[in-house]
Order: structure tokens, then sequence, then C-alpha cells
């Protein structure tokens, strides 16, 4: 399936928290993704909660999500808000003390997690969903997308992680990790109505 092919239009409402970063990279397919995110989200009826900042490839998935009929919650610190990198286009934009509140105001509004190119604070945020999950926090699907191989010294090194016991196989195969986009959205909306469904608790207070 071509990676940028829409997906299912027409479904239940879901919210989707992107991680990203806040630079375009090196290779136009991280942007043009990033704009695919956005509007491929739009089409399947959710709505994306992301950092709220307008630069790099956070910017582009929000204008992708906007241009085609998404609602779009950003959420954001105070200190990136007063250097001036906050999306004034978003019907909604939570400005918060700390990245702790920005983390925490993400997680609740969100239905599933999925993380796209981007540097530490990408893979700090989607390591750290992964790893409420697995502490029963929530029950929330959480995906990797792998654009252009961008991911794959990391995939390979949770390979390292599984082979020398120190993830589990569920652990290990609780991450959804794929290299097409309409497919890995799928999964995780699919997940993410099961558990909104079965009223399974979030519980973040414990973080």
């Amino acid at each position: 399936m071509n990676p940028l092919t829409p997906a299912t239009t027409n479904a239940a409402p879901w919210s989707l928290c992107v991680y990203c970063g806040s630079r375009f990279g090196d290779l136009a397919a991280y942007r043009e993704t990033a704009e695919a995110t956005g509007r491929l989200l739009a089409q399947s009826g959710g709505r994306l909660v992301y950092g709220g900042g307008r630069v790099g490839l956070m910017g582009a998935v929000a204008d992708g999500a906007l241009e085609h009929g998404a609602s779009v919650v950003g959420v954001i610190p105070d200190a990136l808000m007063k250097r001036e990198v906050g999306h004034a286009g978003v019907q909604e934009l939570h400005v918060v003390q700390n990245m702790h509140e920005r983390k925490m105001l993400m997680a609740e509004k969100s239905d599933a997690f999925l993380a796209l190119p981007g540097g530490i604070g990408t893979m700090e945020e989607i390591f750290e969903m992964w790893s409420w999950q697995q502490l029963g926090y929530h029950a929330k699907p959480v995906g990797l997308l792998n654009v252009a191989g961008y991911y794959d010294a990391l995939i390979e090194f949770l390979r390292v992680g599984l082979d020398r016991g120190f993830l589990s196989p569920e652990q290990h195969a609780a991450l959804l990790v794929d290299d097409d986009l309409p497919r890995l959205m799928d999964a995780l909306r699919t997940r993410a109505l099961v558990v909104r469904a079965s009223a399974a608790p979030s519980d973040y207070s414990q973080t």
C-alpha cells in the first residue's frame, strides 16, 4: 500500500496524539508524511492532539489536519509559547507551566499515541507512553512509524533488548511498529476504539 493512500473514511471519532520533530529533517518524506498524517486523521474522523508548535514536523501535521477539517488540540509549555513557536491557527491551544503537565494533558485527551520522526523529545515521549502502558496507567495503543528507515537502528536496538531478556515478548509486541502510515493508523484506531468501548480506566496520577 502506498504510505500516503487515504485511510478509512466516515469512521467513529477518535483522538490521536502525535509526537514528532520541531525540525523538518533532511528528507522531504518526513514532511510529506507529517502532512499526510494530519490529512488521514481528518479522513478517519479523528482529532489531533499534539505539542502545539507551528514549526517543523509539528507544524506540518497540524496544518495537514486543519486543511482537511480535523479538530486540533495543542498543548505547549509557557516557555515555548513565549518564544513564539505556538500555532495560532488551532482550535484549542492549552498553555501549561511545564513539560510534565504537557505530557499528562496530552495523554488524557488522547485515545492512542503515534511517533513520527523526531529527536530526543519525540523518543522520550513515545517511550514514556509505552512505559505507562506497561505499568498499567493506561491501555491505549502506542505506535512508531518508521519513515524512510529513520527508526531502523532504534527498532534493531529494541530487538536486542528482547533477545537479551530486558524486554518481554509481550512488552516488545505492545509497541506497534510499521512503515505504512494508513495501516498503522488503522491499527491504532481499531485498538483505541476497543479500549474506549471497554471503559478501561486510565490513571496518570501515579506518574
